[in-house]
């Protein structure tokens, strides 16, 4: 008999099948996303295969939407894998989730076309990224927050984060590792607010650079705390000089909250949350 709590099915995908699932993990103590030979510290994606292989009595393998750094967090992180055997999407999640840490999570899993793949059929990928702004380091929640001791200007750090809205080349706020063939990425939506104490920078594109959404926040904080006015984002993007920009901001604060799909892929809603998703 099907448990009525229980929102997955127990009907079996067959062998092959590909499957999508929602996977959510503390980065915190991780090395990054991706798998790495000879890391000291193991990978998410590591940690999540060996799950899915428990599960499925095999090797599985999964391709990411984006592959985050070292102390990243996941919210909505979405992963594609071709099914080695029959196994049903209440299996994929609660099977999986058992054979994990509880810092990494499933939260679905369902079946999808052929043709769907967690990264190249993204349309956009959202992050988040969270400042604890007060004179003192907060004791509560780290790894889980980055901190600005300095008073931050929400608003004036909006207005600057307007100048990358668009298809523009981001060279200034690239990593010297980045391995993207090329630096023009575009921007749909950057809002900064604050709730009480906290500073949140929320941005879209289509997708990103390495460590830009960091380095990005590192500059618009140097505008916020007014050692900068915030012309001088524009004055960055037109230079294309990662050195002149600010520093990259903490791993800790930064979240990849949502990836956004076709509609015809019928994923499920991501859920929304005060912090997180709004």
């Amino acid at each position: 008999m099907a448990d009525p709590h229980c929102p997955f099915s127990a009907d079996p995908l067959p062998a092959g099948s590909r499957i999508a699932c929602r996977i959510e993990y503390d980065g915190s103590r991780y090395s990054g996303w991706q798998s790495q030979p000879h890391l000291a510290v193991s990978t998410v994606q590591e940690v999540l295969e060996q799950g899915l292989a428990a599960v499925a009595t095999r090797p599985v393998r999964v391709q990411c939407a984006g592959r985050t750094d070292a102390g990243v967090h996941g919210f909505a992180q979405v992963v594609h894998f071709d099914a080695p055997v029959a196994r049903s999407p209440k299996a994929w999640v609660l099977g999986v989730n058992a054979n994990m840490p509880a810092d990494v999570r499933v939260h679905w899993a369902v079946g999808v076309p052929a043709d769907f793949h967690a990264r190249f059929s993204a349309l956009a990928r959202r992050y988040r990224y969270v400042i604890a702004n007060t004179p003192v380091r907060p004791a509560l929640l780290g790894g889980q927050i980055s901190w600005q001791r300095r008073s931050l200007d929400e608003e004036v750090m909006h207005v600057a984060g307007q100048y990358l809205l668009g298809e523009k080349d981001f060279s200034a706020f690239r990593a010297a590792s980045c391995q993207s063939s090329g630096p023009m990425r575009n921007v749909h939506s950057l809002r900064v607010t604050r709730t009480g104490d906290l500073v949140v920078v929320d941005i879209k594109a289509n997708a990103f650079l390495h460590h830009m959404v960091r380095n990005i926040v590192g500059s618009l904080m140097a505008v916020g705390t007014g050692r900068q006015k915030p012309e001088w984002i524009e004055r960055l993007l037109a230079g294309r000089d990662r050195t002149v920009a600010a520093e990259t901001a903490p791993a800790a604060g930064l979240y990849l909250v949502e990836v956004e799909y076709p509609a015809l892929y019928k994923l499920p809603a991501i859920p929304r949350g005060p912090l997180l998703l709004d």
